[in-house]
Order: C-alpha cells, then sequence, then structure tokens
C-alpha cells in the first residue's frame, strides 16, 4: 500500500511489525541490496563516496547489508571538490570503519583537457567538460571492480533518474543501483532515520546544498527545480499518472510542470541503461514504467 505524503514522494505504508516508513525502506534496500550482491557471487561492493547524501546512504546500506568489511568506498576528487566534501567522506568512511581511499583525478581530467585542446579551440567549457569528469570517476571505479572483483554500487536517485540528472557511462556505470527508486526528499529521511539508530552520518552531509561539483559554486536547484518542488510533481506524473493538465490545475506552476514532464520524457533512454535496483515506491522506473525512446507525440 502507498501514503500520500505531504511533503513528499508516496511511500511504503507502516508495515507488518508496526515499523515506521523510513524503518521499512531502510530495511527493504538492506536486504535487497545484501540479496543482489550474495546471490550474484560478489563478496564486495565499491562506491564512490562524494560526501554528498546520495553516495553516504548508498555506503550505509551497503554496511549494513554485506558488513563492513566487505565494503570499499572511493573519494575521487577533482579541481572542484570542496575540502569539506572530502572531510565529510573520510569521515563516514571512519565512523563506519570501511576501507576508504582517496584516488584524485586530476591528472586524468588534465590529461583528457590536453588530448581535446585541439578540438575544442574556440569553444566555451559547457556540460561536455563537466560530464568528462564523471566518466573518469566511472572508469576508475570500474578498474577497481575489473582488479578486485568488487561490484560497484551507483548512487543515482529517483529524482534523478526521473529527469536524467546524471551522466551516461559516468555516474551511471556499475552494476546495482541501490537508490533508484528512492527520490531525494525520501533520501533525506533515510539518513535522518539511520542516524537516529547511531550517528554515522556526518551533519554536514545533511546540512549542505545539493551539488555535483563539476563546476564552482554549482548548486543542484541552478539546474533543476528544488527538489521539495520537484518531488511532488515527479511523484504526481509518475506515479499517479496524471496528465501535465491535470497537473497545472491541481495548482503546480504551469512553466515548472511543463519542463519536468519534458525532463522526464526525454531521459528515457537513459534509464534503459542504467542498472537494476530495489524496488521501494509502487512503480519504479523499468518494467514498472516504460515508454518509448524514440516517437513524435510531444
Amino acid at each position: 500500500r502507498a501514503t500520500e505524503r505531504p511533503s513528499g514522494w508516496s511511500v511504503v505504508a507502516r508495515g507488518p511489525r508496526g515499523l515506521g516508513a523510513e524503518e521499512e525502506i531502510y530495511r527493504a534496500l538492506v536486504v535487497g541490496t545484501r540479496d543482489y550482491v550474495r546471490k550474484n557471487g560478489f563478496a564486495d561492493v565499491v562506491v564512490g563516496l562524494s560526501g554528498g547524501i546520495d553516495s553516504s546512504l548508498v555506503a550505509v546500506v551497503a554496511a549494513d547489508a554485506l558488513g563492513t568489511d566487505h565494503v570499499h568506498t572511493v573519494a575521487m576528487p577533482s579541481r572542484y571538490s570542496s575540502e569539506h566534501s572530502l572531510t565529510d567522506a573520510a569521515e563516514l568512511a571512519r565512523r563506519l570503519g570501511v576501507d576508504h581511499r582517496v584516488i584524485p583525478i586530476e591528472p586524468a581530467h588534465a590529461a583528457f583537457a590536453a588530448m581535446l585542446a585541439d578540438s575544442f579551440a574556440g569553444r566555451a567549457e559547457d556540460l561536455t567538460e563537466e560530464n568528462l569528469q564523471s566518466r573518469i570517476r566511472g572508469v576508475t571505479l570500474m578498474a577497481l571492480s575489473n582488479k578486485f572483483g568488487w561490484l560497484v554500487l551507483t548512487t543515482g536517485n529517483k529524482s534523478e533518474l526521473a529527469v536524467g540528472y546524471s551522466t551516461l557511462y559516468g555516474d551511471t556505470a556499475g552494476g546495482f543501483a541501490v537508490i533508484r527508486d528512492v527520490p531525494k526528499t525520501l533520501v533525506y529521511r533515510l539518513c535522518r532515520w539511520r542516524n537516529t539508530t547511531g550517528g554515522v552520518i556526518p551533519s554536514g552531509v545533511l546540512a549542505k546544498p545539493p551539488s555535483a561539483e563539476l563546476r564552482p559554486d554549482q548548486r543542484d536547484d541552478q539546474s533543476l527545480p528544488p527538489y521539495e518542488v520537484l518531488d511532488p510533481i515527479l511523484e504526481a506524473y509518475v506515479e499517479d499518472d496524471r496528465t501535465a493538465a491535470e497537473l497545472v490545475a491541481a495548482g503546480f506552476d504551469a512553466a515548472t510542470v511543463a519542463r519536468v514532464v519534458r525532463l522526464v520524457d526525454t531521459a528515457e533512454y537513459k534509464r534503459r541503461q542504467s542498472p537494476p535496483g530495489v524496488r521501494v515506491t509502487p512503480k519504479a522506473f523499468g518494467k514498472d514504467r516504460r515508454v518509448p525512446i524514440t516517437n513524435r507525440y510531444r
């Protein structure tokens, strides 16, 4: 069953043992991750730990699912990474007691920039340079996976998956997407709930504005509506199958609705190439919701 939550996405209702919604969903993520990893013959996993909220939740779920000896975290700073992100990632790894390493991507970033300089001459920096950093990180994690047999856990959430706020062959590179069905606002609720059972997630992770840190002073709300605005629209459009006209009639801003609907519809090709993950909402992307990638309908 699902219950409407005024502050965000529909979540599973109170469970059979009287569990709260956040606890029930968190336990489902743990069980789903443990089953997928072990039943597919893996022992260890690796997570790119950025110091942000999403990768922090994935790392903690993995540690609870598999045990701390089987979780490896990697910080991969670029020239745009903030110091607090690095320290928050290191502190989370310390509190969990997992293997943590730092592999700066600046040498590879600089090498790619030099390789492409002639081809890019006369063109301003744009998303190309941002995506390049994400793809370097994906290559790094996959190299560790190949060398040590670790399964890469991706860290994208459902809100990002819905609107295509991800980099193909970058942050989508991996074998299992732990929170692919967890909206951003729910990510925060799950982290706060998990901290009530032991404060492993640093307060700075919960307090900082969401950012991919791929350019100076970047914030998610520069590219997307604030998640408190975005998630209810996504819930109505994806979960409840409301049309754009119905969303506007319900009181959502018409321009924002049009933009979000367009983003969701055009990101289907990315979702088809993303790893599987745990389903915790009434309708997950994949076989629950599939639309044609190519069509003339707008």
